[in-house]
């Protein structure tokens, strides 16, 4: 018994491995994201299908999944923000990155992931990346702490109007 791929601190067999082997339902988004990753780790394809929302599901390769799982060298998960996704919850997000290397280099997969519940269980709906920061654009040029105030009293910005 080894100690599962998700990063909880339960043995494969009492945590994942429940749902993957299919003998409980994830009853939580974020055990379900938990539960897709060690799916990955352990190239179980199958699952992954099953636990993809019916509506999403045309959209599955399991080929290129296949390859990526047996590809990759999983080195772990870090779940970065669950947002509703509860028991009594219809709808949930997760944020997460997984990472991996793949052909020697070092990988990260960052996305926020979407669940729905449908009759009871939980799935993978769909998942996007973060947002990027939005970079902030000066309109005029910076002005310098030594340089001239552009107030026009011949004194040190720092100086004037600076302060």
């Amino acid at each position: 018994m080894s100690k599962c791929p998700c990063g909880a601190a339960e043995k494969y067999e009492n945590c994942c491995g429940l749902f993957i082997n299919n003998e409980k339902h994830a009853p939580t988004a974020e055990a379900l994201m938990r539960s897709r990753y060690t799916a990955y780790t352990k190239t179980a394809i199958d699952y992954l299908l099953a636990t993809t929302h019916p509506a999403k599901q045309d959209t599955y390769d399991a080929d290129s999944m296949r390859k990526w799982s047996q590809e990759a060298q999983w080195q772990g998960l870090e779940i970065i923000e669950t947002a509703a996704g509860g028991e009594n919850d219809d709808v949930g997000t997760v944020e997460f990155v997984a990472r991996y290397a793949e052909a020697g280099e070092d990988r990260e997969h960052h996305e926020i992931a979407e669940f729905k519940k449908l009759d009871g269980r939980w799935y993978f709906f769909n998942g996007e990346p973060p947002p990027r920061p939005t970079t902030f654009v000066r309109s005029e040029p910076k002005i310098g702490r030594n340089a001239p105030c552009p107030c026009g009293s011949g004194k040190k910005y720092k100086k004037c109007c600076g302060r």
